[in-house]
């Protein structure tokens, strides 16, 4: 029995690892294929209006991070805040969903999404020296900068984990629930 178990337990640690790295890839993926097309097939500023022009393709790169912000730095702070800083953020988020088995689909999912956006956008920044930027969305009232999929990925990823937190259940006041050992809360 207890061989059975550890096997099952391998088997499943295998297959949620093997998940993550087909996730990952698959984001990461999407991401680097849409940059390689706009690269290729658009010169900078160049564009192309859908919707009666309420979504735009247009090739922008962007040398800062979040719609430019940090675009007039120099020096060892731009190093730091534009390259080192993210990267270790993905490091630890990725170390995070590797290690920590107890996460829930949701949150394991949008973590997973954050990751792989930011490990686009680093990829870029390194091999580039900037991101490259190309849609945007303009339906009057609403308005976006100019982005790309790997930060539709980080936002997509940042909204299951509120949503997911927002609607979690908690227990009613003055309900008694029980811990995994019996004690009672």
């Amino acid at each position: 029995m207890k061989f059975r178990f550890r096997q099952k337990m391998k088997s499943s640690r295998l297959g949620r690892t093997l998940l993550i790295i087909l996730l990952l890839a698959v984001n990461i993926g999407c991401d680097q294929g849409t940059k390689a097309i706009i690269r290729h097939k658009f010169e900078y500023y160049d564009w192309v209006g859908y919707l009666h022009n309420h979504i735009t393709i247009t090739r922008v790169e962007n040398s800062g991070a979040f719609l430019s912000l940090g675009d007039n730095l120099k020096g060892p702070l731009r190093n730091v805040l534009l390259n080192i800083l993210p990267l270790l953020a993905v490091l630890f988020g990725l170390y995070y969903i590797f290690t920590k088995t107890d996460l829930n689909r949701v949150t394991l999912v949008g973590i997973i999404l954050i990751v792989g956006g930011g490990i686009g956008n680093i990829y870029d920044r390194i091999m580039h020296g900037s991101v490259t930027d190309f849609l945007h969305i303009n339906f009057v009232i609403f308005q976006t900068g100019i982005f790309n999929v790997a930060d539709m990925s980080i936002m997509a990823g940042t909204f299951m984990i509120l949503l997911h937190a927002w609607f979690k259940k908690k227990p009613e006041e003055g309900v008694k629930t029980e811990t995994p050992t019996g004690e009672q809360i």
